[in-house]
């Protein structure tokens, strides 16, 4: 086995970050009972926000961002996993203060490992990702909190809807019989959207105007929201009698108004979703699901393929707001 790799290496000089490929040893990964040969990552937000050295995420530069990896095991000190299995790692860590998926390899503790479920491959796993990941947690939510009355025949609506929660969340709540009404800042991807399962298209301006406060007509049964912030609030005031919405963003900001009338009156629940530190039990349910029941057919449509090289140019892409579905890298 090879002894050195190459990775995405952020580095800060007097203040300016930049980003470069490097050879780094192995010797030098942190220690952990799993060496995983990456063959597949993808670009989250959180990753833009670590390679660009934006505050709350990494505290020591230089680092290699990705906080998703897909691969195969190298070596094993532990029984549960053997060398050529292949796994999964999201979240925790990783990619945040711990040697990332941005890299050929990463070094990590086992009990941030899933086995790669039967019928889901590594590249379709980093098509969905951490994005994936959340927007199932959130649909999960959704339909426990209507005690798994499923979710056929509900309308809902996602906010962020070109991005990668959004977009998957677009398709899952669509396959699942869900009329899907997406909101969007993006006022040109309407075909895109339609393609992938939404019934309606509500620009954030349409949307101020048709909700309403305190509270508002019932439009929708569920909802997901990315963003918070004001969006979020007039989600709140527009659901229907026992709905719900999963939240699991802050693009619009950490606050959000809100007054007790949609709870007490309606009986809505806002739901926040963790996709990070959870038990690592939960994310193997959501995996199952990608690899039988969740099956996305449009994935590959709204899923675009970077090399390692040409990652930069994504990371910029998605800090300026313009990234639009997801993006799968392979290392």
């Amino acid at each position: 086995m090879t002894s050195t790799f190459r990775a995405l290496e952020a580095s800060e000089t007097e203040g300016k970050f930049s980003l470069k490929i490097v050879e780094k040893n192995i010797a030098d990964l942190p220690e952990g009972d799993l060496l995983i040969k990456v063959d597949f990552s993808s670009l989250n937000y959180k990753d833009a926000m670590s390679a660009s050295g934006l505050p709350g995420v990494t505290r020591n530069y230089p680092h290699t961002p990705g906080i998703d990896a897909a691969g195969k095991i190298a070596e094993s000190t532990v029984p549960d996993f053997k060398e050529g299995d292949e796994v999964i790692v999201t979240g925790y860590d990783l990619g945040m203060n711990t040697s990332g998926g941005f890299g050929e390899y990463i070094r990590v503790p086992p009990n941030w490992a899933v086995h790669l479920p039967k019928g889901l491959t590594a590249k379709q796993s980093m098509s969905l990702g951490t994005a994936g990941l959340t927007a199932g947690l959130s649909i999960h939510a959704l339909d426990s909190f209507r005690e798994y009355a499923g979710l056929k025949n509900t309308k809902s609506v996602v906010s962020g809807a070109t991005g990668g929660v959004g977009s998957i969340s677009v398709m899952l709540l669509s396959k699942l019989g869900s009329e899907v009404t997406a909101v969007t800042g993006k006022n040109d991807q309407s075909d895109f959207l339609h393609a992938i399962g939404a019934s309606n298209i509500l620009s954030r301006e349409e949307l101020a105007e048709t909700a309403r406060k305190p509270i508002g007509k019932s439009l929708w049964d569920v909802g997901v929201d990315v963003a918070s912030g004001e969006i979020l609030s007039l989600l709140l005031t527009s659901l229907s009698p026992g709905g719900a919405v999963a939240c699991s963003g802050l693009v619009g900001g950490p606050s959000f108004e809100s007054s007790i009338f949609p709870f007490i009156l309606r009986g809505n629940a806002l739901i926040g979703i963790d996709s990070v530190e959870i038990p690592l039990k939960d994310k193997e349910h959501i995996w199952e699901h990608f690899a039988h029941d969740w099956v996305l057919e449009g994935l590959d449509k709204s899923t675009k393929e970077v090399s390692l090289d040409n990652l930069e140019v994504e990371i910029e892409s998605i800090l300026s707001g313009n990234q639009v579905g997801r993006v799968l890298v392979k290392i």
